[in-house]
């Protein structure tokens, strides 16, 4: 019971010609058959109805179909299809009962569901038995001709038809021994065979083409059950490895794999209740392409939920993963073998570009994470060498040097990383991401590369800036014939000592010839440049130098002490001194002399300024000096000449100051008589001058009158009021005469009686004051102040005053006021 319960008969095609898909699919899954591949036979049984079809299968393959009950009469049994596993036959085999033909039940011009199943079993079926009865054998009219002439008619549908084997088997055989009946049934297969119309391309064909017919009889079931059984166990044994070579499955070509067995039984029952003619090979491919797309989809669908898969996916997302293309090739090779072992048996070119197809969309669905981790890759190899070139050029390692190990140290991690993330089952190039990669480490040094020769470029103009800057205002500030050629040879000197310390700090980067050419080049501009800026700079306030060397040159004599107008000093030589400095410092700063080119420049503006020659054409009537370019022109001739026009109004003012300040410093000093005055009373007075020497008594008195008017001399500071002039002198003095010499009395009165008036604080620091100077500077205009622009002269109640923008003194003589009491 145990082995008919495991045959799972099931009706395949009920007896309205409906496919029973549920049905054998839950046969494919109970009996496993799907895992079989090609290793499945399928055995057919097409006979009479009535004939002991199904007692045959169930004896030879024990299986449980449904039998007739002879009890109950004869009448149809078997309805549409059945089939079942045959229990202990290897490989795995099915039995496959077909509706008996000639039946009462359809009648007898309903003979379309008998072809349609005699077709579909040839399609299907390796070996199909012919049941029939022995005493049928050599009868024209007898019930195996109709079935015979369906199988070979519906064997002409079949565009391409595989061999099948045809096994007669002769129930209730008699006495007459097999070897007799076999020519027999064998000729009248042959005739049958023969009659039946057969399209033109095989209308000539053998029957051995497409069938290899055996022969077998059995005793009848009823009458010798036990011989019939003995008999039926040995013609199981034939049914064992019956698709090995030999066997009786015959051809094998178009065999469906297992897998695929619904899918095309479903298609050829279609086909065929269509009323379409069957093509094989076309058949076998539609199944293939179907079941393999079928297969392939399942394990894409499997490969796009598996958990490693997942969990490789997400680790990429946030970084690089260890052993990624071992890992995802281990998984890929994990369903692509899969798909192998489940569509071996299908068409190869089918199987074969099924796969392909597979592969494809499963690469697809992984190469967006392998390229997540090449840009990890790419991102840490770069990361790694920004690090590695700062802490390398930290350690003071040449650029060119650190660039060069970096980059190979890190293309080869990148690579490194690149041959762990590839798969076996894909030849992905990396090579774009390494292009990538590789430029952008390129623009990475180029980057620091300039960052840091900006720097030094950058550190070395600000070093020229400075031994530059100072040096060359400082030389035009003290211009003079040489100087241009000092700023070109200062130019030179520091230029080539910047230039070749930039040179050695530069040659680590290892740059190209011209590089660095235009790079010293640069260098060797700037300092130029530099040295232009300040002629422009200096140019731009040429006025004020001029009018500034011009105040130096004019207010110190030749030991650069300031100069007192006393009356001596020859103020036209010195202004034109002055003028002559002031006019080379315009020369000097009227063009750019950096080439050593020769110009007239000087002996132009000496010729038409100074010496004042009147020449025509003017050559100061130009915007531009003969042989300098206009590049190199500061303050054109037209220029200049309004320059030293403004020049020569601005400094008019302290040359007069300077004239002024002279004929002070005379005016007060001509108080005293003139000479041959006081020679002609030194002679005209000797005989009053001897009377006094003779007479002690003139002497005491004139004694007495010398003290007398000593005291009234400093009283009424006679010189003092002589500083505005003779007359308004003698008014002052006759003014203050009589008041001054009452205060003389009252106060010798004072000292005779033994006390002292007090003397008003004013005219006591008048008269200490009056007294110090009398001691200190006998000669009133001995410190008259220098004037380093202009002196200015001014007269005031309380005397005469010089003074100049640089340094001012007041001079004041102030006579004190006598009080009456």
């Amino acid at each position: 019971m145990a082995e008919l319960d495991n045959c799972c008969s099931t009706q395949l095609i009920d007896g309205d010609g409906e496919f029973n898909v549920v049905g054998l699919g839950n046969f494919m899954r109970t009996t496993n058959f799907s895992n079989c591949g090609l290793s499945y036979a399928v055995v057919a049984v097409m006979g009479p109805q009535s004939s002991g079809k199904s007692t045959l299968l169930n004896h030879l393959f024990h299986t449980n179909f449904r039998e007739m009950d002879a009890y109950r009469g004869r009448s149809q049994t078997t309805k549409g299809i059945w089939i079942a596993h045959c229990v202990g036959i290897e490989p795995f085999t099915i039995a496959m009962d077909l509706e008996g033909t000639d039946g009462r039940e359809r009648g007898e011009d309903d003979t379309t569901f008998e072809k349609q199943s005699a077709l579909f079993a040839l399609a299907i079926a390796d070996i199909v038995l012919i049941n029939m009865w022995c005493h049928d054998i050599g009868r024209e009219q007898a019930a195996n001709k109709p079935l015979l002439k369906t199988v070979f008619q519906v064997m002409m549908r079949l565009f391409s038809p595989r061999k099948t084997t045809l096994l007669f088997v002769i129930r209730d055989k008699t006495k007459t021994p097999l070897e007799y009946l076999e020519p027999i049934l064998r000729e009248d297969i042959q005739k049958i065979w023969n009659v039946v119309s057969k399209p033109a391309a095989h209308k000539d064909a053998p029957l051995s083409e497409f069938f290899n017919v055996e022969v077998t009889a059995l005793s009848s079931y009823e009458e010798k059950e036990e011989q019939f059984k003995e008999e039926v166990a040995e013609l199981r044994q034939r049914f064992f490895n019956c698709i090995s070579p030999g066997g009786l499955a015959g051809d094998r070509h178009g065999v469906v794999p297992a897998s695929g067995f619904s899918f095309s039984a479903q298609q050829i029952w279609k086909v065929i209740k269509e009323n379409r003619d069957l093509d094989l090979p076309a058949h076998k491919v539609m199944v293939s392409t179907v079941r393999c797309e079928e297969i392939a989809n399942e394990k894409f669908d499997r490969l796009s939920s598996d958990v490693g898969w997942l969990a490789l996916e997400e680790a990429v997302q946030s970084g690089s993963v260890s052993s990624f293309g071992r890992k995802l090739s281990n998984i890929l090779e994990t369903y692509f073998s899969e798909y192998d072992s489940e569509a071996i048996y299908f068409d190869e070119g089918v199987r074969n570009a099924k796969r392909k197809q597979l592969e494809s969309k499963a690469l697809d669905l992984v190469h967006p994470a392998y390229l997540n981790l090449l840009g990890h890759l790419r991102f840490k190899a770069l990361e790694d060498l920004k690090s590695r070139l700062e802490q390398m050029l930290k350690e003071g390692e040449g650029f060119a040097a650190a660039a060069h190990a970096c980059t190979k140290s890190c293309m080869l991690e990148f690579d490194q990383g690149c041959a762990d993330a590839a798969i076996r089952q894909a030849k992905w190039d990396a090579s774009k991401v390494r292009e990538k990669l590789r430029r952008d480490i390129d623009a990475h040094i180029s980057s620091v590369r300039n960052a840091k020769l900006s720097e030094l470029f950058a550190r070395y103009e600000e070093k020229l800036r400075r031994s530059l800057s100072e040096p060359v205002e400082s030389l035009f500030d003290s211009a003079g014939r040489d100087t241009w050629a000092s700023i070109r040879r200062l130019l030179t000197c520091e230029t080539e000592n910047a230039v070749s310390e930039f040179s050695t700090t530069i040659s680590s980067f290892e740059l190209d010839q011209p590089t660095m050419e235009s790079m010293l080049q640069g260098l060797r501009d700037y300092a130029r440049n530099l040295v232009m800026k300040k002629a422009k700079e200096q140019a731009g306030k040429i006025l004020i130098l001029m009018k500034d060397r011009f105040s130096t040159v004019f207010s110190h004599d030749s030991d650069l002490l300031p100069r007192v107008w006393t009356g001596k000093e020859d103020i036209k030589t010195i202004t034109k001194h002055a003028r002559t400095a002031s006019l080379r410092l315009l020369a000097v700063m009227a063009a750019i002399r950096l080439d050593e080119k020769p110009d007239k420049i000087e002996n132009i503006l000496f010729s038409s300024l100074m010496e004042g020659t009147e020449t025509s054409p003017d050559p100061l009537a130009s915007s531009k000096w003969e042989e300098v370019p206009p590049e190199n022109t500061l303050i054109t001739p037209v220029q200049c000449k309004s320059l030293w026009r403004q020049f020569k109004a601005e400094t008019e003012f302290t040359v007069t100051q300077a004239i002024s300040a002279q004929e002070a410093y005379k005016r007060s000093n001509n108080w005293l008589p003139p000479p041959w005055a006081i020679a002609a009373m030194v002679i005209l007075g000797f005989n009053e001058f001897m009377l006094l020497l003779r007479n002690p008594l003139y002497l005491m008195f004139l004694f007495v009158a010398f003290l007398i008017s000593k005291a009234m001399w400093a009283q009424m500071d006679v010189p003092g009021q002589f500083q505005h002039g003779t007359l308004a002198g003698l008014i002052s003095i006759s003014s203050r005469f009589l008041p001054t010499v009452m205060n003389l009395l009252k106060r010798l009165a004072e000292e005779a009686q033994g006390h002292q008036t007090p003397v008003p604080p004013r005219q006591q620091s008048s008269v200490a004051f009056q007294s110090f100077r009398n001691q200190s500077q006998p000669n009133p205009t001995s410190s008259i102040p220098e004037s380093s622009v202009s002196s200015n002269v001014s007269v005031s109640d309380s005397g005469i005053e010089y003074s100049s923008p640089n340094l001012t003194q007041r001079r004041s003589t102030k006579t004190p006021e006598t009080e009456l009491s």
